[in-house]
């Protein structure tokens, strides 16, 4: 059997098209079509059913497609264990990474990794959602927050701090606030893409504590979005450090109380299972550590970093 049929045929179902298909392989739609119906006659089993604007696998081409990921994945690692005698990494680096990490913190590494690896080369899927690794055939995944448990293997490169910040045109009623109560009946910017986007809990030294519920006057589900809003004028909302440290530094943004922290996040890599892990992703993995320690650097000597603690608690943004 040809066993690049599998490759063929894992992709149509993931795609959902043979034209998707043959553009991810970079073949024509007529090659996919003819070597997946050989696979079908090699089986003697019908695998997929075709209509004029879909392709779904029937009950034993799902099946057969959950065997051929498999299939693919070990056949990856093979090649890429034999590469990892090179110096030099080889090979497609398959990334997941939500909206605002990924485009703050990712991509520059992912151009400067481009730069020094030439022989790599890089795919970056940048969403908020939770992508299985193992059928989408990713490498690893950058997640920010909260790990939830599961089977994958991960290591915590670094962290952030979740600032509550809002446009020049409020410094003054920010300036005002003594508490984070004051600032309830300002308008708020809610991010959707968290569990709960308007319920944040406010800590001062080790003694004070107080949760304030906000009062969404704009509710957007991606974290750029929020972000664009509030350097709008739209009202305040909480943002991750890595994504206003800019907007900060220029006066563009104001920090609201900064004597009092919110819950700080970790920032992870995470891989699939295996024993072997690609040389390709151990020196990308390399780069965004140097990256997040520099940031970190930065941050020890920005004095204003000083008045929000860094101390990790579990809060409201986990996206598991």
């Amino acid at each position: 059997m040809n066993l690049n049929r599998l490759a063929y045929f894992a992709a149509v179902v993931d795609t959902g098209s043979f034209t998707r298909a043959a553009e991810r392989l970079g073949i024509t739609k007529a090659v996919v079509s003819q070597q997946v119906s050989q696979l079908e006659q090699d089986l003697r089993t019908s695998l997929l059913v075709r209509s004029t604007r879909r392709v779904h696998p029937t009950d034993a081409g799902r099946t057969f497609h959950a065997r051929c990921v498999v299939i693919l994945r070990e056949a990856e690692d093979a090649f890429d264990e034999l590469a990892e005698a090179a110096a030099e990494p080889i090979g497609t680096l398959r990334i997941t990474a939500p909206n605002d990490y990924g485009t703050a913190v990712v991509v520059p590494v992912i151009t400067a990794f481009a730069a020094r690896h030439p022989a790599c080369q890089v795919q970056l899927t940048l969403s908020d959602e939770t992508v299985d690794l193992v059928s989408a055939r990713i490498d690893m995944a950058i997640r920010v927050g909260w790990l939830a448990d599961s089977s994958l293997q991960a290591r915590k490169i670094g962290s952030f701090r979740q600032l509550l910040v809002g446009a020049p045109a409020f410094a003054d009623r920010i300036a005002a606030a003594r508490k984070p109560e004051d600032l309830a009946t300002l308008p708020f910017i809610a991010n959707m893409a968290l569990r709960e986007p308007l319920l944040w809990e406010f800590a001062r030294g080790d003694l004070d504590r107080c949760t304030v519920r906000m009062q969404a006057s704009i509710a957007i589900d991606t974290t750029p979005g929020v972000l664009a809003a509030v350097q709008a004028g739209g009202g305040l909302s909480v943002l991750p450090d890595f994504l206003v440290a800019d907007d900060l530094a220029s006066a563009r943004l104001n920090h609201a109380l900064p004597e009092w922290r919110l819950p700080a996040g970790g920032i992870y890599t995470v891989y699939p299972a295996a024993r072997f892990r690609p040389r390709k992703v151990t020196a990308f993995v390399e780069m965004l550590v140097a990256a997040e320690q520099q940031k970190e650097s930065v941050q020890d000597r920005d004095p204003r970093s000083k008045t929000v603690s860094r101390r990790s608690r579990r809060g409201s943004r986990a996206r598991e």
